[in-house]
């Protein structure tokens, strides 16, 4: 792909894309993919990492007899080994007009943009079929998996012209994308999780069940976990458009921990389904934690399946 094209939008960063050139985003659970690639396989084929023998049975290629085990056991058996395959990933980001919130670091939006745009470039130059979806009240974008390099001027395209704003649709696109998906898949979300808990966990265990690998992006602004309003300030709403009058200073600390029990309850819920929980702030630097998710995925990946934390 030509490189003006792809790495000129601003949103993308052409120095952290020659940094990350290296790395590779791997995942856990063996995926179906149709063309050969980097990622395990819930198939058997050809390879180079043997997986298991099975008995002959009539109608199997002679070739792959192991004659050693015939010669010992004076049975024929067959060598089976697993099959490396492309992967399938959606980007879900949450478009709702929460994540337009700015404390003047950035916009939530625009981090899980960032974010999501040089994932897909990694995925895509991999190899991996990448789709895109932003969800929210009155904003739909609803691209299909693909891994031709011309489809990252279709993602990049449609995350420039997406805005947030209205209320989240986001448990409803995932439980979609649960039914939707037929082949195994990363579903990587990106969201605020201005939702009820429970909602959004009842939407990634959907996804579990259908044997998809999911991580979860929590993206919080400083201002939130800080609450370092000093004086009464009319907070409004930005999905519905409500508007309160408070005195910080008698509210801050049960905010902070309706706050962090809401972010304990996802963290523990997720660990229960088996999902990449992460909370990211937009004031820190998004090339770290798009290399601590790659870096970890790897070593999952290596060690076969160490638990998350």
């Amino acid at each position: 792909m030509a490189r003006s094209a792809s790495t000129s939008r601003s949103f993308l960063d052409a120095g952290v894309l020659s940094r990350l050139s290296k790395m590779a985003f791997e995942v856990n659970r063996p995926m179906l993919g149709s063309v050969t690639g980097i990622h395990r396989s819930a198939t058997r084929g050809a390879s180079v990492e043997f997986a298991e023998y099975r008995k002959y049975v009539p109608g199997d290629d002679p070739k792959h007899i192991d004659w050693q085990v015939y010669a010992r056991s004076d049975r024929f058996y067959i060598k089976e080994f697993e099959a490396d395959t492309n992967l399938r990933a959606y980007l879900v980001l949450d478009a709702s007009g929460s994540m337009a919130f700015d404390s003047g670091r950035g916009t939530r939006f625009d981090f899980a943009r960032r974010l999501a745009a040089h994932l897909a470039y990694l995925m895509v130059r991999q190899g991996d079929a990448v789709g895109l979806h932003c969800c929210a009240e009155n904003v739909a974008v609803d691209l299909p998996a693909r891994q031709a390099p011309s489809h990252l001027h279709t993602c990049f395209d449609l995350l420039e012209r997406v805005e947030p704003k209205g209320e989240s649709t986001l448990t409803d696109a995932l439980h979609t994308l649960a039914e939707r998906i037929q082949r195994r898949a990363s579903v990587i979300v990106l969201t605020d999780a201005f939702m009820p808990a429970g909602e959004l966990l009842d939407a990634v265990q959907h996804l579990c069940f259908q044997r998809h690998e999911v991580s979860l992006f929590h993206l919080l602004d400083p201002q939130e976990t800080a609450f370092d309003f000093t004086r009464p300030v009319r907070f409004v709403d930005l999905e519905g458009g409500a508007d309160l009058v408070a005195d910080p200073s008698v509210m801050r600390q049960t905010y902070l921990d309706a706050l962090e029990q809401h972010a304990d309850t996802l963290r523990d819920g997720c660990r229960k389904f088996h999902v990449d929980y992460r909370r990211a702030r937009v004031d820190h630097e998004f090339e770290s934690a798009l290399t601590a998710f790659l870096l970890e995925h790897a070593n999952l990946f290596a060690g076969g399946g160490a638990a998350r934390r």
